[in-house]
């Protein structure tokens, strides 16, 4: 018997909302160079530390410690308006190598700057920040203004969790150059784009939109041990009383949701979290992973959800998690600043 409580999926029900994008990425096309992810990796402009000194502040009473862990620069460990929220891989993507995907959220309420993904090749210690953006059918563009806490990257699609409205996609294949280097504006003007300071922009290409409106999207997971790949998806809850839920949907080939004729993805399945404060979840070979938090000042815990619950020292501030198979290990990011690390632990 599993220690995850199931529940009805109904809530979890998403419909596809693509219609409204194609438009603005044709735009974009006659006007910026696309390029490829390689080309974003070569030019990765910002250097990672492996296993730096940043983790001792992150990792706080936590032990073991993590059996591997990668640092920001000090720029990016400090900064107090960006906040890693997402993080995903390509063991995730299925596309090989060691990459992995952090998703930020731009914290302060005035001036929105949306969300970027940071790109990291840990083969080469080098990263590049990418801004998502929606692409207006006139060739504007402007910054998605979501929380981002989670991420998931299933071969050329990367979902972002978006809280109260579903799933947002965005496509690897569709990274575009801009040509401006403005670092305080977004936008077109004068023939030229800037994307504050940003050299690379991608643009929204789908959504999947909930039609119930009684979930709550707060992460997302790939697991590629089941039969079909699925995708996760859950809700984070800090209510007293209440603990959050978690859904799969089934991944056709091409990565999108498997859904019938009408647009409409039904969860496969869906569960009640153990806790509160689930930052992220992942189930992989039919046991569960579930990251919960502690505020800033405390060390957070991994849930371990098979035929029993077991609980693993964590560190402090714990977000989304991945699975990078190959090495048998659940990964995650921690969002507080000075204390920012992506770090893996045994599965």
């Amino acid at each position: 018997m599993s220690a995850m409580k199931a529940v009805p999926a109904g809530p979890f029900e998403l419909r596809r909302a693509d219609d409204r994008f194609g438009a603005g990425i044709q735009a974009l096309e006659r006007e910026l160079k696309r390029v490829p992810l390689e080309t974003v990796l070569a030019r990765a402009n910002r250097a990672a530390t492996r296993r730096g000194p940043t983790g001792s502040g992150a990792f706080g009473s936590m032990r073991p410690r993590p059996v591997d862990w990668y640092c920001f620069d000090a720029a990016d460990n400090a900064v107090s308006y960006w906040y890693p929220q997402g993080l995903t891989c390509s063991s995730d993507a299925g596309t090989g190598g060691n990459v992995y995907v952090v998703s930020w959220y731009y914290r302060p309420e005035d001036g929105e700057r949306g969300v970027r993904l940071t790109f990291l090749n840990a083969a080469t210690l080098r990263y590049r920040h990418v801004l998502l953006v929606e692409a207006r059918a006139d060739g504007d563009i402007v910054p998605i203004d979501i929380h981002a806490g989670g991420i998931a990257w299933y071969g050329d699609l990367v979902y972002v969790a978006d809280t109260v409205r579903g799933l947002r996609v965005f496509d690897v294949r569709q990274i575009f150059e801009v040509d401006g280097e403005a670092g305080e504006e977004i936008g077109r003007s004068g023939g030229v784009y800037n994307a504050f300071g940003y050299r690379y922009v991608m643009p929204q290409t789908g959504a999947w939109a909930t039609t119930t409106k009684a979930a709550r999207f707060s992460f997302a997971a790939i697991d590629r041990s089941a039969d079909p790949d699925l995708l996760i998806s859950g809700e984070y809850v800090d209510e007293p009383g209440r603990t959050g839920r978690v859904a799969r949907w089934a991944l056709d080939p091409d990565g999108t949701l498997r859904a019938g004729a009408d647009g409409v993805a039904a969860a496969l399945d869906a569960y009640a979290l153990p806790g509160a404060k689930i930052q992220g979840a992942l189930s992989h070979k039919g046991t569960w992973y579930l990251s919960q938090s502690a505020g800033s000042a405390g060390n957070g815990t991994l849930i371990v959800a098979g035929d029993k619950l077991t609980r693993r020292p964590y560190p402090v501030g714990p977000e989304d998690l991945t699975c990078v198979r190959g090495r048998g290990q659940v990964w995650s990011v921690t969002e507080f600043a000075g204390r920012r690390v992506v770090y893996g632990v045994p599965l």
